[in-house]
């Protein structure tokens, strides 16, 4: 079980976990600028789990795998309609290709993939934004 952190330092970790996710957008747009597209899948998955990451911190939710990432997600946030189907469903989207890509042979995204997820990712990181309170 994790230690019990100070208020403060847990308002930063979770403000310093959205900025992370917003800088990783930002960093998938220049893979996807750049036809990076299976980088810029991952940039997505990325910027999503960062969020991901906070909005469990703000609720004293600690898991230490991806998956349990997605789960804890789906169980106490979508599954109680506090984050929309839509978005779990990107989450989960972006889990699988990240994995796959990162651990399959000849998995390759495309332009139409990223431009498809892009907005998706944002929708998803600006509703989790929305439910941590962070600017």
């Amino acid at each position: 079980m994790k230690e019990r952190m100070d208020e403060n330092s847990k308002l930063q970790l979770i403000q310093y976990r959205i900025e992370r996710a917003e800088e990783t957008l930002k960093e998938a747009d220049v893979m996807n600028r750049e036809a990076f597209y299976n980088a810029a899948m991952n940039r997505l998955y990325y910027a999503c789990f960062y969020a991901t990451m906070a909005l469990l911190l703000k609720h004293d939710i600690y898991t230490t795998t991806h998956a349990g990432v997605k789960t804890m997600l789906g169980l106490h946030f979508v599954a109680k309609g506090i984050l929309s189907k839509e978005d779990g469903k990107t989450f989960n989207r972006l889990f699988e290709i990240r994995h796959s890509s990162d651990y399959d042979d000849f998995v390759y995204c495309d332009k139409e993939m990223v431009d498809t997820f892009y907005p998706k990712a944002e929708q998803f990181i600006s509703a989790v934004k929305q439910l941590v309170k962070v600017n």
